[in-house]
């Protein structure tokens, strides 16, 4: 992965948002040792403190846990967390946005529900 650095987004917050997504995926499991600050800085060409304000975001979360003098740790709910997270506030955000351009472009309720069962259909293919 590569961290966008000309945009918005902090630093930080695409290192929590990419061990997310390596946790959801499966690529990391439950109670596996995460990669540590130094890592991460080496991985992404960063700061390790920009890397350790990530990694404290998700220990913030219970999402990671620390074991003193072992590292930080994928807790065993973390797949749930990050699922209800993102459900509560991404997946909602998107919504209220995509509500709010439909009503600017004047669709009906109806049209916006047939356009999405369209995608969700042809996703499947």
């Amino acid at each position: 992965m590569k961290l966008n650095t000309d945009g918005m987004k902090p630093l930080y917050v695409q290192i929590s948002e990419w061990l997310e997504t390596e946790i959801l995926s499966g690529n990391i499991q439950k109670e596996e040792k995460i990669y540590s600050q130094y890592q991460l800085a080496e991985m992404f060409n960063i700061n390790p403190a920009t890397a350790a304000k990530g990694l404290n975001i998700l220990a913030d979360e219970g999402i990671l846990y620390k074991k003193r003098g072992l590292g930080m740790f994928v807790s065993p709910r973390a797949k749930e967390k990050i699922l209800k997270r993102r459900k509560n506030d991404t997946l909602k955000q998107l919504v209220w946005e995509l509500v709010t351009e439909a009503e600017h472009l004047g669709l009906e309720e109806e049209e916006l529900m047939e356009m999405i069962r369209e995608v969700k259909e042809k996703g499947r293919g």
